[in-house]
């Protein structure tokens, strides 16, 4: 759904819009917007941000994301891996600094939408696959670990460093603990409990908020702040004002490998949720328009005081369930988070930062899916010893060097797969014309002084010279004369080196007296043929529709060069 002259997406969800919609809309768009409201401060505290930065970011992005996108339920705004991502990547540039921390993430904001942008308009939405299913089940089940520990020091009332190690933090908790707060602790405890309870007792109940509230007022009224609970303190009240994050080349360039792995993280989580919703509504998304409207998203975020977003998964199945119909649900979101700001941003000083830590606590266990890692287990072995490989990398070494590691391994099994392709010597099941691989199917025969050879994968320079070696082993196996037919059924492609490795097959093949034969070559694999010359230099009989007519023909060779050598050996 891209945009076509002045129309909007938004505008093409409009069409036919009737007041039982806008109803639907307002009420959904209610209480995503309630909802936001203690995840957006939660939330900002794990990037590390002052959390009013959590509602800022609930706005602008907000908005533009619902008049750019193509998603009808996705609902945008601050999450818990984002966040994560932010606090790895900007926490060690600002070094405590918070007068520098916050320029550094709003700067990052505007990068990581810049990225999705041109990826958008470049088409290069497709960059994504590389994060592989196991390499996003470890990275966020190790995201999930550290995003709760990160929350020690407002749950125990204990300073702690602020860094992604897992280990650093939880050895600091151990030296400190004699330092513990046990009201503190108690606040928590008691937030956490609630939280649960009411999650599980009433799944769409805006219990964060409930909670929220509820021990804000318990605080103020008890005088806890005196005691030595911590809370938010003076939150300033308005909208966020617009402000240009001043870029340094130094900045930049340190931001850019976390700006991008924000982007591709940020988009996969968008875009599966959105997936899943339009397939339940029945209407399309472009994930290039997707990319292009997160990252417009993030871009304005970044001018209004907002740090990363994405779609969350948790939002959106609130927002679909409340009965969100079209983008006016996040528009009415946005109107409810810039109330507050407005005129209600006074009620949340007496809020502990212990209850917002529980509602990181709590909300952080959805990142982990155990169906997902037993399946893993169960199916692939390898697939499972990535996610491992991922979530101990994440967990110990640091956020962004475990997604630089999932990527790296994804890639080189990719690498490793495509370089040693699955190969079968095929034979003739009985009283049929189906050719099939005699390892699995004993009862396939293979035919006297041929081998038929089967390739299942693209012939390319990452597999050339291991199917030449094969090939080579194959017809050490054959009587002289003989043929080796290669099936081609299955290979959807060839590049230039597998071209000339082909050209150096049919040469050693023809000098031993083996007649190399091909069937099933697909269109576009015979056209490289032709321009590398290779298909003249086969000549005619060489290249067959199907198995039997090459084997037909392989035989007929055999028969016809033995003929002629008996014929040479009389004379």
């Amino acid at each position: 759904m891209k945009i076509t002259g002045r129309e909007l997406p938004i505008l093409r969800q409009l069409r036919g819009y009737s007041r039982g919609d806008f109803r639907s809309d307002l009420f959904a768009g209610v209480t995503t917007g309630v909802m936001l409201i203690p995840q957006g401060m939660a939330y900002a505290l794990v990037a590390g941000m002052p959390p009013i930065y959590g509602l800022y970011a609930a706005v602008v992005p907000l908005v533009v994301y619902a008049l750019l996108g193509s998603s009808r339920q996705l609902a945008v705004g601050p999450v818990a891996m984002g966040s994560l991502l932010v606090a790895a990547g900007v926490a060690p540039l600002a070094m405590g600094n918070p007068e520098k921390y916050i320029p550094l993430a709003l700067l990052l904001a505007v990068m990581v939408g810049m990225i999705q942008v041109i990826l958008g308009i470049l088409r290069f939405g497709f960059l994504t696959r590389f994060l592989s299913r196991p390499v996003l089940t470890g990275f966020t089940s190790a995201a999930a670990f550290i995003i709760g520990v990160s929350q020690l020091k407002h749950l125990l009332g204990i300073p702690l460093p602020d860094t992604n190690r897992t280990p650093e933090i939880i050895i600091a908790a151990v030296k400190q603990i004699g330092r513990v707060q046990p009201l503190t602790v108690a606040l928590a405890a008691a937030a956490i409990f609630l939280l649960a309870v009411l999650r599980w007792w009433r799944p769409r109940f805006p219990g964060p908020l409930v909670v929220v509230g509820l021990f804000t007022i318990l605080t103020s009224t008890l005088g806890l702040e005196e005691m030595g609970v911590r809370t938010i303190g003076l939150v300033p009240g308005g909208l966020p004002g617009f402000m240009i994050p001043a870029p340094d080349r130094e900045s930049v360039a340190a931001l850019l490998p976390i700006a991008a792995a924000i982007a591709l993280v940020a988009f996969m989580e968008s875009i599966a949720v959105a997936q899943i919703y339009s397939v339940r509504h029945r209407y399309d998304i472009n994930a290039d328009q997707e990319l292009i409207a997160l990252g417009m998203a993030n871009v304005a975020g970044g001018f209004f005081r907002s740090f990363p977003v994405s779609g969350g998964f948790s939002r959106t199945a609130v927002n679909d369930q409340a009965g969100a119909r079209t983008s006016v649900a996040a528009l009415v979101s946005a109107g409810v988070i810039a109330f507050t700001l407005l005129f209600l941003t006074g009620l949340f000083g007496s809020l502990p930062m212990a209850v917002l830590g529980a509602v990181v606590v709590v909300a952080v266990p959805s990142l982990v899916n155990p169906g997902e890692i037993v399946r893993l287990w169960q199916v692939d072995r390898r697939d499972f010893a990535l996610m491992v490989a991922t979530f101990l990398t994440t967990l110990f070494v640091g956020v962004p060097y475990g997604i630089l590691t999932g990527v790296i391994l994804s890639l080189g099994t990719l690498v490793y797969d495509d370089s040693r392709p699955h190969a079968a010597i095929l034979g003739r099941l009985p009283g049929t014309r189906s050719w099939r691989n005699v390892d699995r199917y004993p009862e396939a025969e293979e035919v006297a002084g041929v081998k038929v050879f089967r390739v299942d994968a693209a012939f390319c320079f990452a597999n050339a010279e291991f199917i030449r070696n094969q090939v080579g082993e194959l017809v050490d196996n054959l009587p002289v004369p003989g043929a080796l037919v290669f099936d081609f059924h299955a290979v959807n492609g060839i590049d230039s080196t597998a071209l000339e490795q082909l050209r150096l097959i049919v040469n050693e093949l023809d000098a031993r007296k083996i007649h190399l034969l091909f069937a099933g070559v697909k269109g576009p694999v015979l056209d490289r043929m032709r321009r590398a010359g290779l298909y003249a230099e086969l000549g005619v009989g060489r290249i067959f529709l199907e198995n039997d007519d090459a084997v037909d023909a392989a035989v007929a060779w055999i028969n016809q060069s033995g003929t002629e050598e008996t014929r040479m050996t009389q004379m």
